[in-house]
């Protein structure tokens, strides 16, 4: 089986999560080293369909799963809580992925600008305003 490694940065983009230069470094070291470097493309599709999902439908706390059946990579994502960060909508996220042996839990804390998901920075959560 032929597996396409999938960077941490284009994981971010196709969010829309990474227009910012500062954004993309941040997504960049956090998705490091993580099962999603692992992701072929069928995965990364429904990771980010189910992403998306998750961040515009599901209710807080409820898991929305996902899974490949042909690479067996799986995981889920869960909005935790919903808070407000310089007037804009944002969600705090926790992403549960395996792929290829690896497993991994990351949160991330998002931000609805012009309609699309940002990363907040820790340094930007500190000031909170």
């Amino acid at each position: 089986m032929i597996r396409i490694v999938i960077p941490a940065l284009a994981i971010a983009a196709a969010l829309g999560l990474a227009s910012p230069p500062a954004a993309a470094q941040a997504w960049i070291g956090l998705l490091k080293n993580t099962p999603a470097e692992r992701f072929d493309e069928d995965d990364l599709r429904l990771f980010l369909e189910h992403a998306r999902k998750a961040l515009n439908e599901a209710p807080d706390n409820q898991p929305v799963s996902w899974e490949n059946p042909k690479t067996r990579a799986r995981g889920d994502i869960t909005v935790l809580r919903r808070f407000e960060w310089k007037s804009l909508p944002c969600k705090e996220l926790q992403v549960r992925n395996e792929a290829a042996g690896r497993k991994g839990t990351n949160t991330f804390n998002l931000c609805s600008v012009e309609g699309k998901w940002r990363l907040l920075s820790a340094s930007q959560l500190k000031s909170k305003k």
